[in-house]
C-alpha cells in the first residue's frame, strides 16, 4: 500500500504543475483553498509560502496556533525536499530512516505529515508550497491537490485507500 501511495503522490506532483506563479495566482489558489475548506467545515490553517515570502494565509474557525506551526513545518519540508510533506514521510518510513537525526530535519522546523504540497512552475521547478493543517494527514493533503487540480482544470489523481 505504501508503495502505491508514494507512486500516486509522485504522479500528483508530476501533473500539478502551473504555467506561471505570481501574487495573483497565489491569491486565487489561496481563496479557492479557503472556500473549499469552508465548504467542508475544516478547522484548518492555510498558507502559501516560498523560501522567503508568505503569499497567502488564512486561519479558519476551530483551527489553533498549533495548526499554524504544523503548517509552517510541513511547508519547510516541501521547500527542502521539493516533494509533498506526505511523500517525504512515506519515503522515510519505507526506507526506515528517521527525520532526525538521520535526515537532519529537526522536529522544531520540519514535519513529515501530509498537508503541504509543492507549487511547481513548468520549466522552473518548485517555487513555493501550500500548507494545510488541522485535519488528518491524508485529508490535509487532499485539500491541496483537489484545489490545484481544479485550478489547472485537470482531474486529480485518486489516491489508493
Amino acid at each position: 500500500m505504501t508503495k502505491a501511495l508514494i507512486e500516486a503522490i509522485a504522479e500528483q506532483e508530476k501533473r500539478l504543475v502551473l504555467p506561471t506563479f505570481d501574487e495573483a495566482t497565489a491569491f486565487d489558489i489561496g481563496c479557492a483553498l479557503r472556500t473549499h475548506a469552508l465548504g467542508i467545515q475544516a478547522p484548518v490553517t492555510i498558507e502559501i509560502r516560498s523560501v522567503n515570502r508568505r503569499y497567502f494565509f488564512a486561519a479558519l474557525a476551530g483551527s489553533t496556533p498549533e495548526n499554524q506551526d504544523w503548517g509552517r513545518r510541513k511547508i519547510n519540508t516541501v521547500l527542502r525536499n521539493h516533494k509533498s510533506s506526505m511523500r517525504v514521510g512515506l519515503e522515510h518510513a519505507q526506507a526506515g530512516v528517521a527525520q532526525w537525526p538521520t535526515m537532519a530535519m529537526p522536529f522544531e522546523d520540519y514535519v513529515t505529515a501530509g498537508g503541504a504540497f509543492p507549487i511547481t512552475v513548468k520549466g522552473v521547478g518548485v517555487v513555493a508550497a501550500i500548507g494545510i493543517s488541522g485535519l488528518p494527514s491524508i485529508e490535509d493533503h487532499k485539500i491541496s491537490t483537489s484545489v490545484l487540480s481544479a485550478h489547472l482544470g485537470i482531474e486529480d489523481v485518486v489516491l489508493p485507500e
